[in-house]
């Protein structure tokens, strides 16, 4: 007799469980939180933990509120500890590491009440109003981010190395890649990669986000398919953009353009997520296809310099699409690299005609 078990995402092929993958991602965003601290002292230390708190006090609360006692269970302390009883440590886990993914996007200036506002319904909007865990199709921490961002647009301001505050690098070029080579004198591609810039309290130090996606891919805690994918087309898109505005340092614009903004740490953290992700090793291919062009078109063509978060939770909405069962499969196919290829290609013929290379 065949027999059946139910489970939800995130889908591991290994002998692990959710509480071990999440706990590599906090391993793996330490380094970022400490950066954090050091740079930006207690301003990021009390917005980090209001964060975590949040999150995972409505997370709580609404397990508990969701679990109806039994009728027999009587008394209001027997039925809160028959509430309490069906809470485990994913509860507090999976919560944290939406929070501390959320809070290093935002400025080490941000008040606490807009902290404690995105945390608050980032969780509720973008999970637990699915069901929690497993069911969700938006990134929380993303969800936390663009509330916040569309909501009090006025309070994201970002402290630079000298405590003075002013725009990203991205904001500097104003969504010239042309501006680029001029602001290179003030923010070194050095800095970039060093964290020595204004910007998000966890975005701006590439060379830990890179090691913490070392880490996360060698112990299979995140798919590196999603981020070669994400970062090739972007680069590709880029160095098209470039080319089209007939620029001198294409190669340079591109390292401006990657270690500069959310990108790295969106492609490591955020992408990546078990849940909101495709399953098969196509689809996130295809997945990574469909984040790093929405970047590179948000990013020329759109209102946002950055781009990388709404672009994430676009991803989200087809995810689903991409794993209909119809269509969906976890072997490469010629059909599926040819499909990829063109997809590539006329994505790069729109960047390079829509600025003008024709």
């Amino acid at each position: 007799m065949t027999t059946f078990a139910k489970v939800t995402s995130p889908y591991i092929r290994k002998e692990t469980s959710v509480k071990r993958m999440m706990t590599d991602v906090i391993i793996a965003l330490l380094p970022l939180v400490i950066f954090a601290v050091y740079r930006f002292g207690m301003n990021a230390f009390t917005r980090i933990l209001v964060a975590v708190l949040s999150m995972i006090l409505v997370e709580v609360i609404v397990v508990m509120l969701r679990h109806k006692p039994h009728p027999r269970v009587k008394g209001f302390k027997a039925r809160f500890l028959d509430r309490f009883s069906k809470l485990n440590i994913t509860n507090i886990v999976t919560p944290a590491v939406s929070a501390i993914i959320f809070s290093m996007m935002i400025p080490s200036t941000l008040p606490i009440y807009v902290v404690f506002v995105g945390a608050s319904l980032g969780i509720l909007v973008g999970k637990m109003f699915f069901g929690g865990l497993g069911a969700n199709i938006f990134n929380p921490a993303a969800t936390a981010f663009i509330l916040v961002l569309v909501s009090f647009p006025s309070q994201f301001s970002y402290t630079g190395i000298d405590t003075v505050a002013g725009a990203t690098p991205l904001n500097a070029i104003a969504g010239s890649l042309a501006n680029v080579s001029t602001m290179v004198q003030n923010y070194s591609l050095v800095d970039l990669f060093l964290g020595n810039i204004p910007g998000g309290m966890g975005e701006i130090s590439s060379i830990l986000i890179l090691v913490g996606a070392i880490y996360l891919f060698v112990r299979k805690a995140a798919d590196w398919r999603i981020t070669a994918s994400l970062l090739s087309a972007f680069s590709v898109l880029v160095l098209v953009a470039a080319f089209a505005l007939g620029l001198d340092n294409p190669f340079e614009v591109l390292a401006y353009q990657l270690l500069s903004g959310g990108l790295l740490f969106g492609a490591v953290y955020m992408a990546t997520d078990p849940v909101t992700a495709p399953v098969t090793k196509p689809g996130r291919w295809i997945f990574g296809l469909l984040i790093g062009s929405l970047v590179v078109l948000i990013r020329l063509f759109g209102s946002n310099v950055e781009g990388m978060a709404y672009a994430i939770l676009i991803g989200n909405m087809f995810a689903p699409l991409i794993d209909y069962y119809k269509w969906s499969t976890n072997k490469y196919s010629v059909k599926m690299i040819i499909g990829y290829s063109v997809t590539l290609v006329i994505l790069a013929l729109v960047v390079f005609i829509g600025l003008g290379g024709l």
